[in-house]
């Protein structure tokens, strides 16, 4: 009885580990760089899954880890492998139309990082730009370029 106690409970265990590390997560949004989308403190699932049988897309919420400081991020792809992408007068074009972005509040700007009146790229074989969808108050592709998949860890459920 006790041994099936046991591996009854470590079945269960394996399961939970397996579940929330490679197919569904509960995160939690830190920061306002994602509202009003996704709010500050609230939480959301993260399916990790879903990158297995297709790849990233445009306008996807996800989860990354931040090159900048290998902190985790929540972001959404504006542009994927092989996309142009070009900031300027306050618009986003990419590959030269420009982005209908409805998520947005009516009137957000897009402005490239500071140093600069005008920013274009394109992203590389597996490469994504991501921004969020607080403009003014995110720290994004625009200031670290684009995001190399493996640096994805899923979409958000929301």
């Amino acid at each position: 009885m006790l041994l099936q106690c046991a591996v009854a409970g470590a079945l269960a265990y394996g399961s939970y580990v397996f579940i929330t590390h490679f197919v569904l997560q509960s995160v939690q949004v830190v920061g306002n760089s994602m509202a009003p989308t996704l709010e500050n403190a609230e939480r959301y699932l993260l399916n990790r899954w879903v990158y297995l049988v297709r790849e990233p897309q445009r306008a996807d919420i996800v989860v990354l880890r931040d090159p900048a400081d290998d902190s985790y991020a929540v972001k959404r792809i504006v542009a994927a492998s092989g996309d142009s992408v070009c900031l300027k007068a306050g618009r986003v074009y990419v590959n030269g139309s420009l982005l209908d972005e409805p998520y947005l509040v009516p009137g957000t700007e897009t402005y490239p990082r500071s140093d600069v009146r005008e920013q274009s790229l394109v992203c590389g074989k597996d490469q994504y730009f991501v921004l969020g969808d607080n403009r003014n108050n995110s720290a994004d592709s625009r200031v670290y370029g684009p995001v190399p998949r493996q640096k994805i860890l899923g979409v958000i459920i929301y």
